[in-house]
């Protein structure tokens, strides 16, 4: 068994767990971070992409929509390199009342979420894929952002300031002594070691898993619920520009251009658990519907991939316990020392990726309340480090960098541009990792043949740069390959169909793939 010691443990490596690590690490707290598996498989990797501009909420939730005008900005500072400026439009359709836009625009100036109004005539010329009805635009701060590129450097930045960030380490018990939490233990999956640190302070960031979590130190009833809900990925931009339709949230209302797709959600749903998500078929075909409320020409346009996530939403008592869609967006800290008679613990729910900075803010500063101490958050000027240029992502930044080596570089995934020194790079700096581990630095497969050109090449590399072996390797790729198609099959048609079985005859019908010997200790993801 590995000992280890710190002040505070951060349970969850999500954007949310990782920005609590950074901001406790900051403040000078000895602190680990625990995480089950790979940071941000979880939420933060299973969203639609939207930093938002807080528009979204101007109706609904007026504290959720100030907190995220206000974040917005701050991430826009501390880490550019994960965010696009896309700009978002509101758009009135044919199918929508034109007077909520009034509500709106009232909305927003009372939340302080810039808005304005544009004419139907320049939003047309923008995006010309648009719906020729829409009767009104209103134009907001909306981006979009780049979740694994946020976590990594912020989890990078906890690491400069001495945090210790363990993934693939499944906690698996608290222990507390005389109501104060004295210890956690993990299991370190990678290695299969038992790890036991001991810790004063834990905090819960676990997102839709909190409960679990919570339930480890004695804590049942945590009620925090997944909102579980489904996305689409086209094959390119349709859009440059966020679209959103002026409702009140409801499913299939936004579209996100994020790197070189655009994303169509989402779906909300009560899950009972976070790991049994589906993809219902019925969704799917939800969500292409609403695609083509705002794009006409949507179903012509080829869905690339599939997704479903689950939201941390915290109990509502004003709405059914089933009501997902309905529960506020807003953050919450459950103290366990007062719920529990636990000392020494908190859990943090609700909010989002926008937010996640203000959440992890919140959550030390009710740690330093319980601790007596004082100590200065900084998270919000402190830009994360090695981000030179400190410039706003740009969706052409890879092909601007391919053309300086592109020549004397091979490119092992042609959708995202990618050059064999990032993907080594990503494999030497996770020995351990599996290809999607790598994918979520690099994005290797993630483009419109989803990784039925690139994969073969990333697992030769792999062997041929000695990160694994042939047999490891093969069981790789096989993990790889059968994660792709989860998102694949949901989705099913026309021009997916066909690439499918490009797929098949190069991976199964020429290399057979799937008669590869497979590795029993392989990690599903």
């Amino acid at each position: 068994m590995r000992h280890l010691e710190a002040e505070v443990v951060v349970v969850g490596g999500g954007s949310t767990g990782v920005g609590v690590a950074r901001d406790a690490a900051m403040r000078g707290f000895r602190t680990i971070l625990l995480e089950r598996a790979d940071l941000g498989q979880g939420t933060t990797s299973r969203f639609h992409g939207l930093l938002h501009s807080g528009g979204r909420y101007v109706v609904s939730d007026l504290g959720s929509a100030t907190e995220c005008a206000q974040e917005n900005a701050i991430l826009r500072r501390i880490q550019p390199h994960a965010i696009e400026d896309t700009g978002g439009f509101f758009v009135v359709t044919p199918d929508d009342d034109p007077a909520f836009a009034d509500d709106f625009l009232a909305g927003a100036a009372k939340t302080g979420v810039p808005a304005t109004e544009i004419p139907v005539a320049e939003a047309l010329r923008r995006e010309r894929l648009l719906n020729p009805g829409i009767k009104r635009v209103i134009e907001v701060a909306d981006g979009s952002v780049d979740g694994w590129a946020l976590v990594w450097s912020a989890a990078r930045s906890a690491q400069s300031h001495g945090a210790q960030v363990l993934t693939y380490h499944r906690a698996t018990g608290i222990q507390v002594r005389d109501g104060r939490v004295v210890g956690i233990s993990a299991h370190d999956v990678k290695n299969d070691e038992q790890v036991l640190i001991d810790c004063s302070f834990i905090l819960n960031c676990a997102g839709p898993w909190a409960g679990q979590v919570a339930a480890l130190a004695g804590c049942h009833d945590v009620n925090v619920i997944p909102g579980a809900g489904i996305m689409i990925a086209m094959n390119h931009r349709l859009v440059n520009t966020v679209i959103n339709r002026c409702v009140y949230p409801t499913d299939g209302d936004i579209l996100v251009p994020v790197h070189t797709v655009s994303i169509i959600g989402t779906t909300d749903v009560k899950a009972d658990d976070p790991d049994k998500l589906t993809i219902p078929r019925d969704q799917v075909q939800q969500m292409m519907d609403a695609g083509s409320v705002l794009i006409p020409t949507f179903r012509e346009h080829r869905a690339v991939h599939a997704w479903a996530g689950a939201r941390p939403l915290i109990k509502d008592d004003r709405v059914s316990s089933s009501d997902t869609r309905h529960m506020s967006r807003g953050m919450a800290v459950l103290d366990h020392d007062t719920r529990d008679g636990i000392k020494g613990m908190l859990t943090i729910g609700g909010g989002k990726l926008t937010t996640y900075r203000l959440m992890a803010e919140h959550i030390v500063d009710a740690m330093c309340e319980q601790l007596g101490q004082t100590r200065e958050c900084t998270t919000a000027t402190e830009p994360v480090p090695g981000e030179a240029d400190g410039k706003l992502y740009h969706v052409t930044h890879r092909l601007h960098e391919r053309e300086k080596n592109r020549l004397d570089e091979q490119t092992i995934c042609e959708c995202e541009l990618l050059a064999r020194s990032q993907l080594v790079s990503a494999m030497k700096e996770q020995p351990l990792g599996t290809m999607d581990d790598w994918r979520r630095q690099t994005r290797l497969g993630m483009g419109p043949c989803q990784g039925g050109f690139c994969s073969t090449r990333a697992a030769g590399i792999a062997v041929a740069e000695e990160v694994v072996d042939h047999e490891r390797a093969t069981g790789l790729l096989r993990l790889f390959l059968a994660n792709r198609w989860i998102g694949l099959w949901p989705i099913l048609a026309n021009d997916q169909v066909r690439q499918v079985a490009l797929d098949h005859w190069m991976l199964d019908g020429t290399m057979s793939v799937g008669h590869l010997p497979a590795l029993e200790t392989e990690i599903k993801q």
